[in-house]
């Protein structure tokens, strides 16, 4: 661009030789000052982004605080989970939800004030007290395993619901198999 107005100045000023223009100090002094100001107009650079997409000065005048999330709240935690499903007709806690009692284990371990009510379930199959006795032993097995991982049995509250409370309400193996859970309720964190 810059190279341009040169070149343009250049040339008026060669015009103005020509035709000898009776002003031409004053049209010399013009096509100087344009000159000057074209010159003078440059771009600045554009700030550095660094690597979170954001400019070094704008990161360091940021009024964003950093909140701390409860690791309950966070879905990619472990304690995301709070369900513990069974096999059919069965209150055997399985050993691939091991790791998930064991993490609600040492956060209720670790947060004295935490309780929580372990909420049995059972799907549609069965008559109504059969399912609610299953559901309760669901819940007693969950409750069992957090204690011998060394939670209070006093933060622990264990109740069924048999099938009144489905998490599906079809009626397909997919849907029984959902229904078929222990979910660990959060009362107080």
């Amino acid at each position: 661009m810059l190279e341009k107005l040169i070149a343009i100045a250049y040339n008026l000023l060669n015009v103005q030789k020509e035709l000898s223009v009776k002003f031409s100090k004053k049209y010399s002094l013009l096509v100087l000052s344009l000159l000057v100001v074209a010159c003078s107009s440059t771009k600045s650079p554009a700030p550095a982004i660094n690597a979170t997409g954001v400019a070094p000065e704008a990161a360091a005048q940021s009024t964003v605080k950093m909140v701390e999330v409860s690791p309950l709240d966070d879905p990619k935690s472990p304690l995301a989970n709070r369900s513990v499903y069974f096999e059919f007709d069965n209150f055997q806690v399985k050993s691939s939800d091991a790791a998930l009692i064991g993490a609600h284990a040492k956060y209720l371990s670790t947060h004295s004030t935490a309780k929580v009510r372990l909420e049995g379930n059972a799907d549609e199959r069965g008559g109504r007290e059969y399912n609610l006795a299953l559901g309760q032993k669901r819940s007693e097995a969950v409750k069992k395993s957090l204690e011998l991982l060394g939670v209070n049995k006093d933060s622990i509250e264990a109740v069924s619901f048999g099938k009144e409370k489905p998490k599906d309400a079809g009626h397909t193996e997919e849907a029984w198999a959902a229904n078929r859970r222990v979910d660990i309720v959060y009362v107080t964190r």
